[in-house]
């Protein structure tokens, strides 16, 4: 699968909740970026992508298109949060940006994963 390139430096964090935090449900989860450009699936400009924020799972394959399912949620209407509902317990969250295409850039542009609890 052919694979955009991202510039060096790119980089992508959950900014909310933060590692560790305990949460009420629905979780708000605030989306930052840096080095690169938000933009709607389907829009090819360079340097730009959309979130996915992988739910109590690990990353895909990076060299594949994103899965779209309960534990991988896209948000390609270039979305920068979202409320999400999880059961009471723990959590990991993990944000990874997509391409146009819902692929992996190259290098991919992964946040580190955070743990946050549901009460």
């Amino acid at each position: 699968v052919p694979r955009n390139d991202s510039p060096a430096g790119a980089m992508v964090e959950i900014l909310s909740p933060r590692d560790g935090d305990v949460v009420a449900s629905p979780v708000k989860v605030v989306f930052g970026l840096q080095g690169m450009a938000v933009a709607p699936a389907g829009d090819p400009t360079p340097n730009s992508g959309h979130h996915h924020l992988l739910v109590d799972v690990a990353a895909p394959d990076l060299a594949l298109p994103i899965p779209k399912d309960d534990q991988h949620l896209h948000f390609g209407q270039a979305q920068t949060e979202a409320e999400i509902t999880l059961a009471p317990g723990q959590h990991t969250l993990q944000l990874l940006l997509g391409d146009t295409n819902h692929v992996p850039h190259d290098p991919p542009v992964i946040s580190a994963p955070i743990t946050i609890i549901v009460e």
